[in-house]
C-alpha cells in the first residue's frame, strides 16, 4: 500500500478529551475518529487490525467446535421484559420504536434472542450439546462514555452461548472456551489473568471468570495471591474468616466516652491514637424495601455486590443521611451496633474481634470495650468486606493477596437455566420428558481489546503493535522520493515482500525524514526499512520497533531478516 493513498492523517497533539495512553495514540495515529462521545469510526489502520483479532478470535472459536452465526442487533423489548432483565438493565439499554410504536433495543447482548432462536431450532437432546457465536457491533447508554475504545456506547464484541443437557455438559463446554481465551489472547501478544469474577446483570447460577489485561488505568482492581494461582475480581475476592481467640482475659464492660465532633474513622485513629482496626464502623444501607446495617472493621471496606447476594437483593445504596438519622436515631458517624433497631449483618473479621470501639447511637460519643456477641448480635456473620492488601490467600492459606489493575476484556458465565426456563428452550431427553437447557455465555470486547493491546504495546513515541496484530507487517520509508535509486531500491523491495504475502507499507510521500520517522514509530509496525542515500552500495537500514536496534544490511540480508522474523506466520 502507497502511503500517499491510504486515508491517514496524523496529529502531533492528542484532542484535550483523550485521557488514557491508548486513546491519545489511536486518535494521533489516525486509527480512529470520534463521531459523538462513545461513538468511533475506525480508519483503515484501526479497521485493519480490528481484522486480525477478529480472525485469531474465529480460528479458536471455530477450533473449539462453536459455529457462526449473525442475529439482529434490532430486538423486540418483550423478550428482555420477559426475561426480566429490562428493568436490570435500565437507562444502558437504548431503546428505538417502529412506525406501529413497537418498542425494540439496540442489542448490547444477546441471550434473549440467541436462547429465543435456539428454542425454535432445536427439541431433541440429540441435537445437544451446541456452541454459537457472532462478531457484532453491540450498543449500550453508558452514562459517562469514556477512555475511547475502552467505555463506548457503540463497540464490537464477540459472544458465545453454549447450549447442553446437563451440568456437566455445560462445565466441558465452559472449559473449552475458558481455554479457548486463553489461546486468544496469548496469540493477541497480551499479559492477563482470568479471575473469578461477579455475574452482574448477565446472571446465572453457576460461576464466572472475567480475562483482564494488566494496565495501571485498568478500572477493575484484582487480588492475585503471591504463591498459588488464585486471583479474583476485587468485587469477587474471598475475605478468609480469622480464627477467633477463646481464651482471652474477661474484657471490661462496656464504657462510653465523650468524642466531640469525631465522627470519622481517620479522626478517631489521628485524635485518639486508635488504630483503625480496632475500630468496628456500621453503615446503614437501603435495598429491596428494607433498611439494614453492615458492621465491617475500621480498616476494611463494605462489598456491596457480597451483601447483596447475600440479601438476594439486585441492588443496594447507602441510606441517606435523614434516613439514618430516622432509623438508628442518630446522625451518621455515631452509629453503631449495640442497641441498634435494625438488621445486622457483621463481616467475619468483627465476629473475630476481641472488643473494639464503636459509635455509642448518641451524637458526639462512643463505645469502647464492646464484644461481638456479648453486646451486638451475631446471628448473620458472612464475608461482606473488600479484601485488603496483604491479606492471607484464602486458597493456599500460604500466600498474601496484592492489588493490580486491570481491563476486562473478556468474560465466560454459567447461566444454568436462568434464561431457558424463562423463555422455554426446553428439549426432550431420552425418557421423551421435557428438560430446560443448560446454558453458558462467553465474551470478548473486540474493539476493547484492541485498545488494551495499546496499553501494553506503546512508548512514549508511539504504539508497538505485536507481530500478529500489525496493520502491516513492514514499513517502508523512502527518504527522498525524487532519489530515482532510492524509488527503485523501495519498489523492488516492495515487491518481493508482497509476492511472499508480507504486507507492505510504503512511504512514498515527498516530506522531511523526519516527519516520516516520527509518524513511522506512531504508527507502530514492527519492522521498519529505511531507504536512504546508501541504497546506491545496495544496503537500507533495517529497524525493529519493540527493541529500536537499527542496522545496515545488504538487501538480501534485510529479506532473509523480514522473513526469519515473521516466521512462522508466512
Amino acid at each position: 500500500m502507497l502511503q500517499s493513498n491510504l486515508l491517514l492523517t496524523t496529529l502531533r497533539e492528542a484532542p484535550s478529551e483523550a485521557e488514557t495512553s491508548s486513546h491519545q495514540l489511536l486518535l494521533r495515529a489516525g486509527y480512529i475518529r470520534q463521531l459523538a462521545a462513545g461513538v468511533y469510526t475506525y480508519l483503515p489502520l484501526g479497521r485493519r487490525v480490528l481484522r486480525k483479532i477478529e480472525a485469531i478470535v474465529r480460528d479458536e472459536m471455530d477450533a473449539s467446535g462453536a459455529q457462526e452465526v449473525l442475529m439482529p442487533s434490532m430486538q423486540p423489548a418483550e423478550l428482555w421484559k420477559e426475561s426480566g432483565r429490562y428493568e436490570v438493565y435500565g437507562k444502558e439499554l437504548m431503546t428505538l420504536q417502529d412506525r406501529h410504536e413497537r418498542e425494540f433495543i439496540l442489542g448490547p447482548t444477546h441471550e434473549e434472542v440467541v436462547t429465543t432462536l435456539v428454542r425454535n431450532e432445536i427439541s431433541s437432546y440429540r441435537k445437544l450439546p451446541v456452541t454459537i457465536y457472532q462478531i457484532q457491533t453491540k450498543f449500550r447508554d453508558e452514562r459517562r462514555p469514556r477512555s475511547g475504545l475502552l467505555r463506548g456506547r457503540e463497540f464490537l464484541m464477540k459472544d458465545a452461548y453454549s447450549f447442553d443437557i446437563s451440568s456437566e455438559g455445560l462445565d466441558k463446554s465452559y472449559i473449552q472456551m475458558f481455554n479457548a481465551y486463553h489461546q486468544i489472547f496469548k496469540r493477541c501478544g497480551l499479559e492477563f489473568r482470568a479471575v473469578h469474577a461477579d455475574s452482574g446483570a448477565i446472571g446465572g447460577e453457576g460461576g464466572s471468570h472475567e480475562f483482564m489485561a494488566l494496565a495501571g488505568i485498568g478500572e477493575d482492581t484484582i487480588a492475585i495471591c503471591s504463591s498459588c494461582d488464585y486471583a479474583a475480581n476485587l468485587e469477587q475476592a474471598e475475605a478468609l474468616r480469622p480464627v477467633k481467640n477463646e481464651f482471652v482475659m474477661q474484657v471490661a464492660e462496656i464504657e462510653k466516652f465523650h468524642t466531640p465532633d469525631i465522627r470519622t474513622i481517620d479522626q478517631l485513629e489521628q485524635e485518639l491514637d486508635i488504630q483503625q482496626e480496632l475500630i468496628i464502623k456500621t453503615l446503614v444501607y437501603e435495598g429491596g424495601g428494607q433498611t439494614f446495617a453492615v458492621v465491617v472493621r475500621g480498616d476494611h471496606e463494605v462489598n456491596e455486590i457480597k451483601v447483596s447476594k447475600y440479601l438476594g437483593m439486585t441492588e443496594i445504596k447507602l441510606a441517606e443521611y435523614d434516613a439514618v438519622k430516622s432509623l438508628a436515631g442518630v446522625e451518621s458517624g455515631f452509629v453503631g451496633p449495640v442497641g441498634l433497631p435494625l438488621t445486622i449483618l457483621v463481616d467475619a473479621a468483627v465476629a473475630g474481634m476481641t472488643e473494639g470501639i464503636t459509635g455509642a447511637g448518641e451524637k458526639d460519643y462512643h463505645f469502647r470495650n464492646v464484644v461481638p456477641a456479648r453486646d451486638f448480635s451475631l446471628e448473620q456473620v458472612g464475608d461482606f468486606r473488600n479484601v485488603a492488601e496483604g491479606d492471607v490467600c484464602p486458597h493456599c492459606l500460604e500466600g498474601v493477596l496484592h492489588f493490580q489493575q486491570g481491563i476486562e476484556v473478556g468474560h465466560v458465565f454459567k447461566l444454568g437455566t436462568k434464561y431457558s426456563e424463562k423463555l422455554g428452550a426446553s428439549y426432550l431427553d431420552r425418557s421423551g420428558k421435557s428438560q430446560p437447557m443448560i446454558m453458558g455465555c462467553y465474551g470478548i470486547g473486540i474493539s476493547r481489546l484492541m485498545s488494551a493491546i495499546v496499553e501494553q504495546h506503546h512508548d512514549e513515541d508511539g504504539m508497538m503493535w505485536p507481530k500478529t496484530l500489525a496493520p502491516y507487517q513492514v514499513h517502508i520509508l523512502i527518504m527522498s522520493v525524487k532519489d530515482a535509486e532510492q524509488v527503485a531500491v523501495a519498489e523492488g523491495l516492495y515487491e518481493q515482500l508482497t509476492k511472499l504475502g508480507i504486507e507492505t507499507l510504503i512511504d512514498d510521500r515527498d516530506e522531511r525524514a523526519g516527519v516520516k520517522f516520527k509518524d513511522a514509530s506512531l504508527i507502530g509496525i514492527p519492522l521498519c526499512v529505511v531507504v536512504g542515500k546508501q541504497a546506491a552500495q545496495g544496503s537500507v537500514e533495517y529497524l525493529e520497533r519493540a527493541t529500536a536496534g537499527k542496522e545496515v544490511l545488504v538487501i538480501m540480508e534485510v529479506m532473509s531478516r523480514i522473513k526469519e522474523f515473521y516466521s512462522p506466520l508466512i
